[in-house]
């Protein structure tokens, strides 16, 4: 959802319909090592029912000046976190009390503080001595006493009959030595569960699937405050896959399902390509759910049998949104899909857009006032079909075609075309995907430079290579996309050329990345033809909010003797953000853009390059930030707005 560029202001919204212990507990056995770390806070519906009882809490920390001990306990406490609200019946409250011994020693224990006491009494009675049925007052007086300990540092930290260093890099598994295992470092109980992690891991990425710890033996010296900590790995057999079953299908082809995963049978075990195939299921959108399961054992003949469960959603579903800008008027849009035509996860999808009723015509020229729009004549129109077909040659790749139909009315144009697309994407690894399309038909065009008809077919191709870390709100990695877009105009005989590289980059750095800066460049190119000769749609223009923000959307490009913007053959883009987080939900970004469309195939920065700046809201959820933006163009020409405003999902890229 974008608010565009305006004079005023422009509003556009979008909607779619789619543990007991003594009274000081002294910290001697740790049975989180055998995997059972603290016990999840009990649902409220498994807590004792009884009537409401209210009681008040004193948190006491004996930790000299150390203050993020006390923070840290008390954010594991459910007494204390939830003082505000009375407990179910004195039951209640005691569950909630010896809940705490074992959350409260497992924090310490993930400090390495392995000799702490904890006292909870309620109404000057240890909690842990208090029968189920035992009364207590209204109020009840909470008091809880902690007194961590030192930290605790490794004394031995070894790893018997760790894996060996893989030949191949893509089985590198970090050391445990490399996150702390190591004598001298801090003993903290999430150290150690690495450790058993990573170790596991090590033997997995190398074939071993069914490697495990087979001794642990750790041991607290607090007489001299050290942990000792020895884990013994027992690989097992390395394992190959055997066959894929698939469970839960309903509409879908099994034996197709089982090809998607890509798990050969006799290939050597790899937990990459279980994550893989995941991913892969996921795309095929569906599956409500899907997940991968390794057999208990490995057979004797060395294979390990692989299930695919599955949970089917509806074959079809459909959409609707609305918008509104004063700028670019009101529009409806909706779209129905079948998930699952032939058994085999094919998509068949159908596309509606009525959009541009109400919008604002502006003159470039300057010489005529600017009305509004409520000729159906002059309304935009998109209707389309697509078709998707998974899994064509090898499991990453589909065939995808599809037909529109546009009206497209804009500032600098109007287009009324036809488009056929058909051709192939491709998944080559996580981090690198491509796509090549064979693409054209005709289109007619309305401008200052008159009408002009356009016949084009083309061979469109990108390739992207993705290392972010986060896809709408980046903290680290790079992306690179270069398009190329070779094609033929009939109408004017022009071979022509199109290209675009597009560079992204983030680094974040501070506590848990709470700053992060972050930069865009894009260029691009045309040749083959002059401006005239070539359809606008394929000329470059540049403003907006995913390009200089500040100005109008396409609203830089060249500008002729008689004020009459075009779209350009050169391009250059550039953007830089400043992002920091105010709170775990509010972040503020600093952003300077620029942007120059020039008239030759390389930039000859005849034109005025143009400057944006601006600050920006965040506010972070799951699903990705919600951005405000607002900007002002810092050379705006005659007809450029003073301001902008931007509401979107995701950061601006």
């Amino acid at each position: 959802m974008r608010l565009q560029p305006m004079r005023g202001w422009s509003l556009r919204i979008v909607a779619a319909i789619v543990l007991s212990t003594s009274a000081l507990y002294p910290a001697t056995a740790f049975e989180l090592f055998g995997h059972k770390f603290f016990e999840k806070a009990s649902k409220p519906e498994d807590e004792p029912v009884g009537e409401p009882q209210p009681y008040n809490v004193t948190f006491t920390v004996n930790a000299g000046e150390d203050d993020d001990v006390e923070d840290t306990l008390k954010g594991a406490s459910n007494l204390w976190g939830d003082r505000e609200e009375p407990a179910s019946g004195a039951s209640g409250l005691l569950a909630k009390a010896r809940g705490d011994y074992r959350r409260l020693l497992g924090t310490m224990y993930a400090q390495g503080r392995y000799g702490p006491t904890i006292s909870i009494q309620i109404d000057g009675r240890e909690a842990a001595e208090l029968a189920p049925d035992a009364t207590v007052a209204n109020p009840a007086n909470v008091v809880v006493t902690v007194s961590p300990g030192p930290v605790f540092a490794f004394g031995v930290a070894e790893v018997v009959n760790q894996a060996p260093a893989p030949t191949d890099r893509r089985d590198r598994v970090e050391l445990p030595a490399d996150n702390g295992f190591v004598p001298g470092e801090p003993a903290k109980s999430g150290v150690i569960l690495q450790a058993e992690n990573l170790s596991k891991e090590a033997w997995r990425q190398q074939g071993y699937a069914k490697a495990a710890v087979a001794e642990r033996r750790v041991e607290a010296l607090h007489d001299t405050t050290k942990l000792d900590a020895t884990l013994v790995m027992e690989p097992g057999r390395r394992a190959v896959y055997g066959p894929t079953t698939v469970q839960g299908t309903a509409r879908m082809d099994p034996d197709f399902v089982a090809y998607m995963t890509d798990l050969p049978r006799g290939k050597e075990f790899d937990p990459d390509d279980v994550k893989r195939a995941n991913d892969r299921l996921g795309r095929l959108e569906v599956f409500r759910s899907q997940r991968i399961e390794e057999a208990e054992a490995i057979e004797a003949n060395g294979e390990l049998p692989m299930a695919v469960i599955v949970q089917e959603r509806p074959l079809r579903r459909f959409g609707v949104g609305a918008s509104y800008s004063t700028l670019d008027g009101a529009g409806v849009e909706g779209y129905w899909q079948h998930r699952n035509l032939f058994g085999h996860a094919e998509r068949l999808r159908f596309d509606a857009k009525v959009a541009g009723v109400g919008a604002e015509v502006t003159s470039r020229r300057g010489d005529e006032p600017e009305k509004s729009r409520f000729d159906p004549a002059d309304f935009t129109y998109r209707v389309g079909v697509t078709y998707t077909r998974p899994g064509v040659f090898t499991p990453d790749t589909d065939f995808v075609t599809s037909l529109f139909g546009d009206r497209e009315v804009l500032d600098a144009y109007t287009r009324t075309a036809v488009t056929a697309q058909a051709g192939f994407t491709h998944i080559f690894t996580e981090e690198l995907s491509g796509s090549l399309f064979l693409s054209g038909g005709p289109s007619r065009f309305e401008d200052d430079l008159g009408e002009r008809d356009f016949v084009t077919v083309g061979l469109p191709g990108t390739l992207t290579y993705d290392t972010r870390d986060n896809k709408v709100d980046a903290t680290e990695g790079f992306f690179v996309e270069a398009m190329v877009e070779p094609f033929f105009e009939f109408n004017y005989g022009n071979p022509v050329a199109r290209a675009t590289l597009e560079g992204r980059t983030y680094y974040g750095f501070g506590e848990d990345d709470r700053i992060v800066a972050a930069g865009r460049l894009k260029i691009g190119s045309l040749a083959g033809s002059d401006i005239g000769e070539t359809p606008p749609d394929k000329l470059f223009f540049a403003g907006g909010g995913g390009s200089v923000r500040g100005y109008e959307y396409r609203g830089i490009g060249v500008e002729g003797e008689d004020g009459i913007i075009t779209g350009g053959r050169s391009l250059i883009e550039g953007s830089a953000e400043l992002r920091a987080k105010v709170t775990d939900s509010i972040g503020l970004v600093g952003f300077v853009d620029a942007g120059y469309v020039g008239a030759e195939s390389f930039p000859d920065f005849a034109e005025e390059l143009k400057l944006g700046a601006g600050i920006g809201l965040r506010y972070l959820t799951g699903l990705g930030p919600i951005r405000g933006d607002i900007a002002i163009p810092l050379n705006p020409g005659r007809d450029d707005p003073d301001f902008a405003f931007y509401i979107g999902i995701g950061q601006a890229f």
